[in-house]
């Protein structure tokens, strides 16, 4: 049975390789754009729905993140491990295609236009996810979509405008996931199992993060880094942490 644990970790292999041999220059210009809202105290706000909420958690509070990075979790698009009663998934699903919610979501948050929105989602046509990344432009912030565009291309939006969420971005990073996302296949079901968009979401956000970090350490700028505070003889981790911490809540004031 081992050879399906194989398959699927050759499809992830193979879907990291093609990130890197395709979207190096879009994460270049997606760091960049990120890097001139830290540098200027600003914020990279990022949103998800559903699974695509685990990048925007895996970045920020995490031991080699650092402060910048602003986390938007709308509870009830996110938390549906509950799975039946209240916030299951049927709620869910409903939800991320209510056109206007990502809107009223925004009201709860002051957003400037030196500020970067970062956007994950697999397929780019749910209604919320699209209501967030036009209100950003329409406040003018930079605008950086993850997900499996080429996957999707001819594929119908769900929103009222028919655009799509890699219609709108100023750079998106393709995933270089499979539309169905789910890599192996069984021998007697329909159903493939394994997905792999969350294993390319979470590299992206680090292959993005560490250059951003490598741009704003070349243009003298000091980061405010989490450090690994479970070390034995690192004495000023845990003080360290508290300045990170600290400038965090400074940062956030007002927001």
């Amino acid at each position: 049975m081992s050879k399906f644990a194989v398959e699927w970790l050759n499809h992830a292999r193979s879907v990291l390789d093609e990130i890197e041999s395709t979207q190096l220059k879009n994460i270049e210009e997606a760091a960049m754009i990120m890097a001139n809202s830290i540098e200027k105290r600003r914020w990279v706000h990022t949103f998800g729905c559903g699974h695509s909420t685990i990048p925007v958690e895996e970045m920020y509070p995490r031991i080699g993140g650092f402060v910048g990075f602003h986390p938007m979790i709308e509870l009830p698009l996110s938390f549906f491990t509950h799975i039946h009663g209240d916030m299951g998934v049927h709620q869910f699903l409903f939800l991320e295609r209510v056109e206007g919610y990502g809107r009223e979501i925004l009201k709860s948050y002051n957003l400037h236009s030196e500020d970067t929105m970062w956007l994950f989602s697999h397929s780019g046509i749910n209604n919320v996810i699209i209501d967030v990344a036009l209100r950003a432009k329409e406040l003018g912030l930079g605008l950086v979509v993850c997900g499996s565009e080429k996957a999707f291309t001819g594929k119908k939006s769900r929103h009222s405008s028919g655009i799509k969420l890699f219609e709108i971005a100023d750079v998106v990073i393709d995933s270089c996931v499979p539309a169905v996302d789910a890599t192996v296949q069984l021998n007697r079901h329909f159903d493939r199992v394994g997905p792999v968009s969350t294993m390319a979401f979470t590299s992206m956000v680090w292959m993005v993060i560490t250059t951003v970090a490598g741009i704003l350490e070349e243009r003298g700028v000091k980061l405010y880094i989490h450090p690994s505070h479970n070390v034995p003889g690192d004495e000023t981790a845990h003080e360290r942490l508290t300045d990170a911490l600290n400038e965090y809540k400074r940062r956030i004031a007002g927001v």
